[in-house]
Formats: C-alpha cells, structure tokens, sequence
C-alpha cells in the first residue's frame, strides 16, 4: 500500500518551450481536450480544471467543451474551424490528449515471503503449524493498475506557431475529478518553471 500511494499521482516526463515565449494575461487560451468518450466525464473536467488553474494565475483561460459544446468541430475543414474559434476572440489553444491508457496486472502475496527459523515458531510444532498455515492456504490476489499517458500543446492562432509542449504519466487516480484537478496543477507548475506564465 505504501509503495502504491507514493506510485499514485500524476508526474511531468517531459516538456518544452518556445525561447522567448511567454503568456499574456490579456490574450485569451481556449482549453481544448481530446478525450475519448468512453472515459466518462474526464474531457469536461480536464477542460474545467485547466482553466480554473491558469484563471487562477490571473490568465483569461476558457473551456472549448463550455464554449462550444462537445461536438461543434466534428467534421468542419480548418478554415471553418478556425474561423469559428476567431469569432470568440481566441489567441491560443490549448489541448489535452490522451495519447495511451495501459493496464498493468500486478501479483499480490498475502504476506511478504521471507525465510528465518525463528525459534519459537520453528521450536514448536503447533506455533509452526498455524504460521505457515495462512501462508499456504490463503493465497495472494492480483490487482489492476491504470497507467494514462496525455499531452498538452499550446498553440498561437496568429502564426499557428507551437509555443509549449508536456507530456505526463498518470498512476491509478482515485476519480476523473481528481484526475483533472491534479494533471492542471502539475501542468501549470511546469509552465511557470518553464517561465511561460507568471508565479502571480
């Protein structure tokens, strides 16, 4: 248990920034997720974490998903689309996509399986008997881990230049919720440590 709960949580594998690139809290960033449908509620709420993060920072961030609903660019050619972003006063657009979500099956052993003849155990035959007793007939069980793999670009509409880049790794999140909440954090703390937005 231990070693799961200092597994769990989302880490930055990677990142890169634009040189001489930096945010401006006038410019507007349109948070866009690309999440597939069978992972429930997650799009929305990576949507809406990321913008209460950079709003938080003092950036004028909004929600693709809240902005447009979550179909309003299936099947538009990029000039349409982006003539439809452009009407909302975008500058930048930021996306999240789910590149890869891996299961891994784990073994779990009842108890850990060590060898010591320790006397009173090995000594008496009854305290020997009961000890090895449960180590034999209840066995371990096997436990699924989830690993997700997601990266976040950021774009500026005006040159259609990539101004940043990060990928993450996420281990079992205990709920999309708390997924999203913590992927925008750790996000957004990358961004200010690549010097893209402001510590404010």
């Amino acid at each position: 248990m231990l070693f799961l709960a200092a597994c769990s949580g989302t880490k930055v594998t990677s990142s890169w920034k634009e040189p001489e690139v930096s945010l401006h809290p006038d410019q507007k960033v349109m948070v866009m997720a690309l999440v597939s449908d069978k992972e429930g509620g997650l799009r929305a709420n990576m949507e809406k974490e990321m913008v209460s993060a950079l709003r938080q920072r003092g950036y004028n961030a909004v929600s693709a998903y809240q902005e447009y609903g979550p179909a309003a660019f299936k099947g538009l050619n990029e000039q349409k689309a982006m003539n439809k972003i452009r009407q909302r006063d975008i500058d930048q657009v930021m996306t999240i996509v789910m590149l890869d979500k891996s299961k891994e099956k784990n073994y779990v052993p009842d108890r850990s399986p060590f060898y010591r003849p320790f006397p009173p155990y090995y000594g008496r035959f009854w305290w020997y008997y009961n000890s090895m007793y449960d180590r034999v007939y209840q066995p371990g069980y096997y436990t699924t881990n989830t690993r997700y793999f997601l990266e976040s670009n950021l774009y500026n509409l005006k040159d259609k230049q990539l101004l940043y880049s990060v990928q993450t790794e996420t281990f079992d999140p205990s709920s999309a919720a708390r997924m999203a909440v913590v992927y925008s954090q750790q996000v957004v703390k990358d961004m200010t440590k690549q010097q893209l937005i402001s510590k404010r």
